[in-house]
Parts: C-alpha cells; structure tokens; sequence
C-alpha cells in the first residue's frame, strides 16, 4: 500500500510512484486517460445491456432469453424462408419440367446452374473437388470421360441411384463389384505384367512387342472393356485408349496394380437424400462442367 502522506516523487518527470521499486527501478503512478476510463466505463454498462437485451447468460436449463427473445437460428431460418419463398417459382417449374426442357429453357438453365453449384458445394465437392475436377479414385466430372454416360439422363440416374450403393437401380450390375483382382482370377505376375503392358501402348505406341498381353487382354478383359478397348458406360468400364486423365492413373506401375488388385469404386444414392429440383439442378451443373455429352 501506498503512504500517500510520504509520496516518492520522480525527480525526472515530478509523478509520484507507487512505491513499488525493482532493481533500483520505481513504478510511476501514472493516472489512467480521462477518455480511456470513460470507455472503459462504457463498455461495462453496455455488457450489462447485452445481457439484458439477448440471450446471453447460460443456466442450468439452457440460457436466458433476452428482453427481445431474439436467436441468430431465428434470424438465419427466417432467411432461409425468403430465400424458399424467392426460389419457389423457379424451383416448382424445374420440378415439373423434363431435363431437356430445363436445358432448352435459358433462364430456367441458368437458375438451374446456379442451385446446382450451390447444392454441389455442400453435396458432392468434398470427393469430386470444388470445380468437379475430380481426385485420384473419384472421377473429374468436367472432362470428357464417363464411366457410366454423360447424357443428361445418364448423370440423373447416377446422381439419383449411386454406383454400387445397394440401390436396385443403381449402377451395380448382376452384383459386380467393380474391376475385378485378376491376381486372384488366375492371372500370375507375369502375365499381369504384361497386359500392363499392353494397355499402357494404348495411350504411349511403343515399338516393344506386346502381343502376348493382347492376348491375354482379348481373352480376360474385353467382355467389359471391348474389344477396341472403348470401353462400356453400362458397365462402367473405361475407355481406355483415351488420353485423358486416368481415375487412378495410367503410369505402368498404377495399372499392374489396378489389374492385380482390382477396383471398386462407390457413390451413395442421392435420391433419397436430395428432392427432385434438386437433383435435375445438379444434373445440369455437372452436365455443364464442359464434359457432358
């Protein structure tokens, strides 16, 4: 405690100190700004207010109300309402409409576009990535290459049933589960080996000679993939003369292991999950990507 009675004043700048000395360092007692102490005044009656007014205190029980009993999930729920109620018209047109009359129709696509991207965002992007353009193992949806059909009721049906989701129909014929592990189909490592091989000179010619894995690929893999090896959307199998962006990658190392081991990629039924406005404004976003057909 201070004894105000016998200050210590500072012979440098004539303030007392509070009596307080570290290492031959004194402590001034320098007031506090007139202005500071207003508004820090101020802001205490304000807190107070706060309290008062909204929701603020928590209880036992849940919290307090507040004079005005307001709630941000109120406030953002209202939103939402005006945002249905906006939306409404064009959203029950689209429900009505056939997808190719929502194509057809430039407002209505360009509405349709835009709640797709929305409902992209919060549906489908953590796989296929925030522009559709896929990942390692989930396929870029504004290329040129589908596994199943980029028609735009081609893409509803996938979106609205899945790819091996259990849903009668889906994309999961006679119970495939996708590409098979042709270590385990009676295919040793050589011969895995050399139907890479192959595939790999479908996309980089070589001058090797790999007669032996087309050999084995007509008698093993063109009841999915063909025999141009174009591949079958019905079956999800891939094209694989195409030069774009393999779904796992077309280095050699990749394919021996994707014949070996297999594939089995999976996408959840929406359309269980999604309404049908949703789902056809999806249908034409990602048809809209660049890549649909």
């Amino acid at each position: 405690m201070v004894d105000h009675t016998h200050q210590d004043i500072d012979a440098a700048t004539g303030t007392a100190t509070t009596g307080h000395e570290w290492d031959g360092i004194k402590e001034l007692n320098t007031p506090l700004p007139r202005w500071w102490l207003w508004v820090f005044y101020a802001c205490i009656v304000w807190a107070f207010g706060y309290w008062v007014v909204y929701p603020a205190i928590p209880l036992p029980g849940g919290h307090t109300k507040g004079l005005l009993n307001w709630a941000s999930r109120d406030a953002v729920m209202q939103e939402v309402e005006s945002l249905k109620a906006t939306r409404a018209p064009f959203v029950g047109k689209i429900e009505q409409a056939s997808l190719q009359d929502i194509s057809a129709d430039p407002k209505l696509a360009e509405f349709a576009r835009a709640y797709g991207k929305s409902a992209f965002g919060n549906n489908c992007a953590p796989c296929h990535g925030s522009g559709g353009q896929g990942a390692v193992g989930y396929p870029n949806l504004a290329g040129d290459r589908w596994l199943w059909g980029g028609s735009l009721d081609q893409i509803a049906a996938t979106i609205t049933h899945g790819v091996r989701s259990g849903d009668a129909e889906g994309h999961d014929p006679a119970g495939a589960a996708g590409m098979p592990a042709w270590s385990q189909m009676g295919l040793n490592a050589q011969q895995i080996d050399q139907v890479a091989d192959y595939v790999v000179s479908l996309i980089a010619p070589t001058k090797a000679d790999v007669s032996a894995g087309q050999k084995i690929f007509a008698e093993n893999c063109v009841a999915c993939h063909g025999e141009d090896a174009k591949g079958n959307t019905d079956l999800g199998a891939p094209n694989l003369t195409s030069k774009s962006k393999w779904l796992y990658g077309s280095d050699k190392a990749t394919v021996v292991q994707t014949i070996a081991n297999g594939r089995a990629g999976h996408m959840p039924a929406w359309g269980a999950k999604l309404d049908t406005a949703t789902i056809k404004s999806l249908t034409i976003y990602v048809h809209s990507l660049g890549g649909g057909q």
